[in-house]
């Protein structure tokens, strides 16, 4: 009986998630309201309280249904395996094609990006949860840093370029990719072009 209420509460708990990503698309989150996503989600203001304490705790957690994955993704990709000889700069291209592929199969994914990138205004409350991307954004650098780093010791760049350096560009580049793939809703000015702006971002650094 415990167990059936546990997976009870955690159903709920998903539906004012989908309810609020509905919402946050049709409002922006701004404009949404608790009792707004208590109507899409067909549960009281009550449900809804009971499991999030307010908006910003809603957004987190639909943030980090997407966010948590992406970032061990990265770290399979860019983790270099033991006494693996593998190509660090084909490394960073595959980590970059493979959020583009998983935002054009993913549904909920790209309705995040949407929110996150075009439906939000990060100014009061929502002030920390820019810093928190922030932090989550340098985590990345590094990692990107670090692969650079590896491709450094292995000859196998073009440029004299600092691995930091090469990092910060190669995050803002994708980082403006992603502004822009999620704003092209036809998919006629970036989408469709976006795995081959990658390669030849990477390219550009290739021996």
């Amino acid at each position: 009986m415990v167990r059936k209420t546990k997976e009870d509460a955690e159903l709920t708990r998903q539906r004012i998630i989908n309810a609020a990503r509905a919402v946050f698309l049709k409002r922006g989150v701004s404009k949404s309201t608790l009792e707004h996503i208590a109507t899409e989600a067909n549960v009281t203001r009550g449900a809804v309280y009971w499991h999030f304490e307010n908006k910003t705790d809603i957004f987190h957690a639909i943030r980090e249904q997407v966010f948590l994955p992406l970032i061990d993704s990265i770290d399979d990709t860019l983790t270099p395996a033991a006494n693996s000889n593998e190509n660090p700069l084909n490394q960073i291209e595959a980590s970059l094609c493979n959020t583009i592929n998983d935002l054009s199969s993913n549904l909920e994914m790209r309705e995040t990006y949407e929110i996150i990138m075009i439906k939000c205004e990060y100014v009061d409350e929502f002030a920390s949860v820019l810093h928190q991307m922030l932090n989550n954004c340098s985590c990345i650098v590094e990692k990107l840093e670090a692969a650079y780093e590896r491709a450094q010791s292995q000859g196998l760049l073009a440029t004299s370029h600092s691995p930091r350096a090469l990092a910060l560009d190669t995050h803002l580049f994708f980082g403006g990719l992603l502004h822009m793939w999620v704003k092209d809703a036809d998919g006629s000015r970036f989408r469709y072009q976006a795995i081959d702006l990658i390669k030849s971002h990477i390219n550009l650094r290739r021996k």
